[in-house]
């Protein structure tokens, strides 16, 4: 059992609602448009080594991507690739920025059964304007106390966070789906978070070690956090 939580940040991509899968669905269609020029394995793989160059400049989310996606495609077809798959490329950011948001199983049911016990609050990282509109969009941006959309999730963005809600680490329970952004930070400052594994994560998102602290909860699903609060 978890005492002494004031504060419960929810990540919001594979979190609260779905998000890797349809980088995953864009991945695939890039695959087939250059597959003329380089075979499915190439792309993925250059196009991970590009997205991981750019992270520093570009940050994260949708357009940081497509931006990626064309340095890849212009570099690994030797600048052969025709405007008219750039073109294409540019079409697959838009339809990924316009998807509709699908929350996931027991988001709003937790949620729910949260609200008014705890301040609720969306931690997430990713482009500013696109994470404000997905949140409109899903029906649930009410049950939220405030919205922290951060450049990256390190420890110095989680103390900010802290010391703006001024709250002690120890009342701060996050959770998320990533255990290198949502739960190795909150750890690190004396948090508590909890892990919720999505099907398919970033690889990016990957850590090497198991997380090892008394402060650390995995559950397999959202409802189950229910379970670990008084």
């Amino acid at each position: 059992m978890i005492e002494g939580i004031q504060v419960i940040g929810f990540d919001a991509d594979d979190t609260l609602w779905i998000n890797e899968t349809y980088f995953l669905e864009t991945e695939q269609k890039l695959r087939l448009l250059l597959a003329p020029y380089v075979d499915s394995e190439t792309v993925s793989a250059e196009l991970f080594r590009t997205e991981s160059r750019n992270m520093p400049l570009y940050g994260y989310g949708v357009k940081a991507y497509i931006l990626s996606v064309i340095e890849t495609a212009i570099r690994i077809t030797d600048g052969k690739v025709p405007a008219g798959i750039l073109e294409q490329i540019l079409m697959l950011g838009k339809e990924q920025l316009t998807k509709p948001v699908e929350l996931l199983d027991g988001v709003e049911d937790t949620l729910n059964a949260l609200v008014g016990r705890y301040r609720l609050i969306v931690v997430t990282k990713g482009d500013l304007l696109d994470q404000e509109q997905k949140l409109r969009r899903s029906g649930i941006e009410h049950l939220f106390h405030h919205v922290e959309i951060m450049s990256d999730k390190t420890d110095r963005e989680y103390r900010a966070l802290l010391n703006h809600l001024d709250i002690r680490p120890e009342e701060f329970l996050m959770i998320g789906n990533s255990v290198r952004s949502d739960i190795i930070p909150p750890l690190n400052l004396g948090s508590y978070a909890v892990h919720v594994p999505y099907h398919t994560t970033w690889a990016h998102e990957l850590v090497d070690e198991p997380v090892v602290s008394p402060r650390f909860y995995s559950v397999d699903s959202l409802w189950d956090v229910i379970s670990l609060l008084p």
